[in-house]
């Protein structure tokens, strides 16, 4: 999967794409059919490769196959049955009974969410990483704080290095807690009527839905059909990532013009050009992790509009507008997070610019130190609690996420 539109999509990989949700919902329904087995529910020996059964070619039929029922998962199951008969007779027929399309749909997602957020999480830690040493190196870095575009007291750049630290690091610990995404197990309408009727024992249907999400290494919850919560939390923890990366990279735009001139994103071999002007190295990664945090916010808040819209026991259009929207939500945080990632590495800080653009400011720039302490003499220092600060972030930053 590859998007012209949106440079960078090819580091998402094979997140999401159609190919890797048909594969998590093959996995949700081997995972059902292994605990209807476990639990002597059916007689039958699951077969180990189910996913075998359905190949690239497949894809397109399935796309369009979906129309007719409304979800990918009925012309699946229709191609998965056909190939079953004749070789696994007994599974074709337990195929996803007890099951409703939107347990396996949902759970597919899910499972597709959580890769993505283990690829966040990565590129998350080693923003960290090189945050704390670009906070702890700059301690001292002079420069011209700036409130609403203008110049307004001394600080060091490690100071404003704390400062992405710190929404980073709110970023993860967003994303840890929004990651334990469930199973999703509830039946026609909620209520495991159909998997209480195959064990005889309602005790058992929930032992068969613990047992799926053993298997599927996601916890297991009551059925959340019209409680979609579990995806609007991940969706506002990737829109997080993304607030937390364009604040760098507005400051990195900012601070890469050239009549500024403080902040260099790191050059590479084709790198930030011009199609029109050899001159110019454009921070091309800067422009782009800015363009990821501008369009999380609508994707989020679709998911959101999803959610108040569900209706009765399972609910109609709701549901289906999150699919896509989540697909590209988490593609491009994923995209953004890797960029950020390399943004960091190869950042330039001109300390003698910032130095120099700091005394150009005089003395405007020490009016509020002057009228605390009028007749100190101009050009000392004004540090406020900087050093606490970030010993505090940088202390927060070696904790486990909250």
């Amino acid at each position: 999967m590859s998007d012209l539109l949106w440079p960078g999509d090819h580091r998402a990989g094979d997140l999401f794409t159609d190919a890797a949700v048909v594969a998590a919902m093959i996995r949700v329904e081997h995972a059902w059919l292994t605990a209807l087995a476990e639990l002597g529910v059916a007689g039958l020996t699951v077969p180990d490769d189910l996913g075998a059964l359905v190949s690239p070619e497949d894809l397109p039929a399935l796309a369009a196959g979906a129309e007719s029922g409304g979800n990918p998962l009925i012309p699946l199951l229709t191609l998965l049955r056909a190939r079953l008969r004749g070789r696994h007779t007994a599974a074709a027929g337990w195929l996803h009974k007890g099951l409703t399309s939107q347990d396996v749909v949902d759970t597919a997602i899910v499972l597709c969410l959580r890769e993505a957020g283990d690829r966040i999480r990565a590129d998350l830690v080693t923003q960290i990483g090189l945050l704390s040493r670009l906070t702890d190196e700059h301690r001292e870095t002079r420069m011209a704080g700036r409130t609403l575009t203008q110049h307004a007291i001394p600080i060091t750049f490690g100071l404003k290095a704390a400062g992405w630290l710190t929404g980073v690091l709110d970023a993860r610990d967003q994303l840890a807690a929004a990651a334990r995404l469930p199973v999703q197990v509830g039946g026609a309408a909620g209520s495991l009527a159909a998997p209480a009727a195959l064990t005889g024992d309602p005790g058992r249907a929930r032992e068969l839905v613990a047992a799926t999400a053993r298997h599927l290494g996601l916890p297991p919850r009551e059925p959340w059909h019209t409680s979609r919560a579990p995806l609007t939390r991940i969706a506002d923890a990737f829109v997080t990532c993304t607030d937390a990366w364009g604040k760098i990279a507005n400051d990195v735009l900012v601070g890469a013009r050239p009549e500024v001139h403080e902040l260099i994103e790191g050059a590479a071999r084709g790198k930030g050009g011009s199609s029109a002007m050899p001159n110019k190295q454009n921070p091309v990664h800067a422009v782009l992790i800015k363009r990821a945090a501008l369009a999380g916010p609508p994707l989020a808040a679709l998911v959101h509009a999803g959610a108040a819209a569900a209706v009765d026991e399972r609910p109609d259009g709701g549901w289906h507008v999150e699919w896509a929207t989540l697909r590209t939500l988490a593609r491009r945080t994923v995209v953004a997070g890797a960029q950020t990632a390399e943004l960091l590495a190869g950042l330039r800080v001109d300390a003698g610019k910032m130095l120099a653009t700091l005394h150009e400011a005089r003395p405007g720039i020490d009016a509020e130190q002057q009228s605390i302490d009028p007749g100190g003499a101009p050009d000392r220092p004004y540090p406020g609690a900087t050093e606490e600060i970030i010993d505090a972030v940088l202390a927060r930053a070696e904790a486990e996420p909250r």
